[in-house]
């Protein structure tokens, strides 16, 4: 299982993206309209201005403060 990437967990943008070696990346599809959001965010990613959370996601963790 790989290691929770934050808030794109449970966000409707996120698609995971396997290579033929088995490694694993989230990739955020707002990225592709608006050039503002990064391909490959820097996990984990606790705040985000697109987060849309998908509607069989759980909530996502608050993080400690």
């Amino acid at each position: 299982m790989p290691p929770p990437v934050g808030l794109c967990d449970a966000c409707r943008h996120q698609r995971l993206v396997r290579t033929g070696r088995g490694s694993e990346f989230s990739l955020c599809k707002r990225s592709k309209e608006d050039p503002s959001f990064p391909k490959y965010p820097r996990v984990p990613v606790r705040e985000c201005r697109g987060y849309e959370p998908r509607p069989d996601a759980r909530p996502a963790e608050e993080p400690d403060r």
